[in-house]
């Protein structure tokens, strides 16, 4: 069946459900466009330009919106519902998820934690083990709703191990509920912490209570769109109600400051973070728990970033970009903290650092080499002692430990290798396999190759591309560009059942690491930021354009895949090289850039974007805004994905942007949208959901690229 008889279809055979829905009659001339939703008349003057916004109503929670997000809702699903065999593709990814995952584990006291998915849980359960190896479950999520929705958005154990507090989130929401649990007993405390957004519950050092940080309740009408600012910092006894929790920091004057808060592993400070919006750079303050005195404002100045890693008493050591964009371990002593005497441990090298931490009283530290993972360890005054060597060529997660540990446990994947966690012991300088997952393919039939492209610019940009053996390079080859480029955000090699269900299709899984992250540290990011941003959509179409030119695909056969951040790369790709893609997948996108930061956490994206209120500032948003550069013209086939709970990327984008592509569609390829329900921006999914969503990425694709899925897969 053509493309555009199968959109048109789909369309007829809704007119009636949708006429049903939105209240009136439809005649037959006005079946092909019952979807569209009313083109408003707003126009908005900003920075002296007129721009018009005929999609606002959409931003509101009225019943025009939610009958219209109905109408797409159904129709969305009869397309996908309609593509012959999609079912083939959700059993062979179900087949691939069902293997045990173990997590690395942590430990506290004599417990020893680690979460466990039995393979298709919808949500992994979180074990203990004491000091007599007996093993128990210490939380399971699963109990937590019928439907797997309601998930576990962090846990904190104390420092004894016999207190476990834990947060939940409510269908992919931010908003996070803390409670706490008798790790011994398996009894449930009353004390509840409420109103909590980005942030953990952090033991003071006699395990008497937490450090945690909130917002005000929302006094808005729609708690998922409201402004969130003026974040605090609280202590809560346990055993009392949050009422009574104290205020231990707040910046009234500064109510876009956000709090990261960390208890020293002595329990002698008190740590805060400060951030500011996304940037990456941060302000330091402390409070020492060991006398009563106020928080002091060790690092005021917003310059760089600055990651606490431990102390030695009034000695703090950091992992800085100071004057180094791929990171350096410095110490400060807190009583002399003046520049001056400020001394570099680990300089900076050529690869940047991604994670470091203090184990066996030595630096071990992760670094990205070519965006592959290595790992070294160091003494304490920065002699280098070892490269730990690793299993292969791939993604490094780690290190975990603690400073007054012999050991370390690190877990190493790729594209086509599945998390494997392996133990470090100092005693003898080796790694030991500690758990490994078994698996039900061959990761050897399988291949996962780095190469490099050269941007419109000329800037040398890596790319992984994974297929199964045996692929020919003709130039057929049905291929899916998943890309991001944002916020500092590294995209390193990281494994998912799906993808080889993708390749057993005769697929080509393609990741470029765009600038915008941090592949070559804080200065790749800076590269695609601001009024850089145009940088990170020429890396992705120079990617789409390498796959063609050495023929792993044609426009044909390539398919555009991008979330969050990447889901404005989507947009991008839609609204500024539509030729290069045979279908675009913008998912939980931010696809508004003149007004992402009048909602929910959106002011905080200004110092990676910009902001339209800012007059040097809105040119380069309009340019590129995708919501506001969709024009009449020939589109490749789209599929718009966001949630109703999504309140970090609210769904008013994809809708507006929605609404706007299905306007202006010239050609025959269908604009569609994936609207799911009781889900928000990724986090938390149960696994059934993540299933269904791969499922149908993969069957879009292969229907906008004119291929059958088979009747049956290997």
């Amino acid at each position: 069946m053509k493309l555009r008889s199968r959109w048109a279809t789909q369309s007829l055979l809704l007119v009636g459900i949708v006429s049903l829905v939105m209240g009136c009659q439809t005649n037959v001339a006005e079946q092909s466009t019952s979807l569209l939703a009313t083109v408003g008349d707003t126009v908005d003057t900003i920075q002296g330009v007129k721009v018009a916004d005929p999609y606002r109503f959409l931003e509101a929670e009225s019943t025009e919106t939610k009958n219209w997000v109905k109408a797409q809702q159904l129709n969305g699903n009869e397309y996908l519902s309609g593509i012959v065999n999609k079912q083939v593709i959700v059993e062979r990814i179900t087949e691939l998820w069902d293997y045990e995952k173990v997590s690395a584990p942590f430990e506290h006291g004599n417990n020893t934690f680690y979460y466990r998915n039995n393979g298709l849980q919808a949500q992994s359960t979180l074990y203990v083990n004491n000091k007599a190896g007996v093993e128990k479950i210490a939380l399971d999520p699963n109990t937590f709703s019928s439907d797997g929705t309601v998930a576990l958005s962090g846990v904190s154990v104390s420092s004894d191990g016999n207190m476990l507090a834990y947060g939940t989130s409510n269908s992919g929401s931010d908003w996070q509920k803390w409670q706490f649990i008798d790790v011994d007993t398996g009894k449930a405390l009353h004390d509840e912490l409420n109103w909590i957004k980005f942030s953990s519950a952090v033991w003071d050092h006699d395990n008497q209570g937490v450090y945690y940080a909130r917002y005000d309740k929302p006094m808005g009408g729609n708690i998922l769109a409201d402004v969130n600012v003026n974040q605090k910092v609280y202590y809560h006894k346990i055993g009392t109600e949050q009422s009574q929790d104290t205020l231990v920091y707040e910046r009234e004057q500064n109510k876009d400051w956000g709090f990261g808060i960390e208890v020293a592993e002595k329990g002698d400070y008190l740590l805060l973070s400060i951030s500011q919006g996304t940037d990456s750079r941060n302000r330091f303050f402390y409070k020492s728990l060991e006398a009563d005195t106020d928080v002091v404002e060790l690092i005021i100045d917003l310059e760089a970033e600055y990651h606490f890693l431990g102390n030695d008493k009034s000695i703090f050591y950091f992992k800085t970009d100071l004057n180094a964009p791929n990171g350096k371990v410095i110490a400060i002593d807190v009583n002399q903290s003046d520049k001056r005497y400020w001394n570099t441990i680990l300089p900076e090298s050529h690869d940047p650092i991604r994670d470091i931490a203090i184990i066996n009283d030595h630096f071990v530290v992760s670094y990205l080499n070519e965006v592959l993972g290595k790992l070294s360890i160091y003494s304490m005054n920065g002699q280098l002692k070892q490269d730990v060597i690793l299993p292969g060529k791939g993604n490094i997660g780690g290190p975990y430990g603690k400073r007054s540990k012999e050991y370390f446990y690190y877990v190493f994947n790729s594209y086509v290798q599945p998390k494997t966690t392996y133990k470090f012991d100092f005693s003898t300088g080796k790694s030991t396999l500690f758990v490994n997952p078994s698996i039900s393919f061959n990761p050897d039939n399988y291949v996962s190759e780095q190469i490099f492209y050269n941007s419109k610019d000329g800037t040398r940009v890596p790319m992984m591309i994974s297929y199964k053996k045996g692929l020919t390079k003709n130039g057929t080859n049905p291929t899916l560009l998943y890309a991001y480029g944002g916020f500092g955000i590294s995209l390193t090699p990281r494994f998912s059942p799906a993808n080889i269900a993708l390749m057993d299709l005769g697929g080509v899984y393609a990741v470029p690491n765009l600038r915008g992250g941090a592949e070559y540290g804080e200065s790749w990011h800076q590269a695609g930021m601001l009024d850089n941003k145009q940088n990170v959509f020429d890396d992705y179409y120079a990617a789409a354009e390498y796959l063609i030119e050495n023929k792993y695909t044609n426009p044909g056969k390539l398919g555009a895949y991008g979330r969050s951040n990447g889901g404005l790369l989507m947009g991008a790709a839609l609204t500024q090289r539509p030729e290069l893609f045979a279908a675009v997948l913008p998912a939980v996108g931010v696809l508004d850039m003149l007004r992402f930061q009048k909602f929910t956490i959106g002011w905080a994206w200004t110092s990676e974007y910009g902001s339209a209120d800012v007059a040097e500032q809105f040119p380069a948003l309009m340019a590129y805004s995708p919501y506001h550069n969709v024009s009449k013209r020939d589109y490749p086939a789209t599929m718009i994905m966001t949630a109703d709970h999504d309140d970090r990327v609210v769904p008013l984008h994809s809708f507006k942007f929605g609404a706007m592509m299905q306007a202006k569609q010239q050609g025959d390829a269908p604009v569609i949208m994936r609207i799911e329900s009781k889900a928000g921006h990724g986090s938390g999914k149960p696994t059934s959901m993540k299933i269904d969503e791969f499922a149908d990425i993969y069957a879009f694709l292969f229907d906008s690229f004119g291929l059958n899925i088979p009747a049956k897969m290997n």
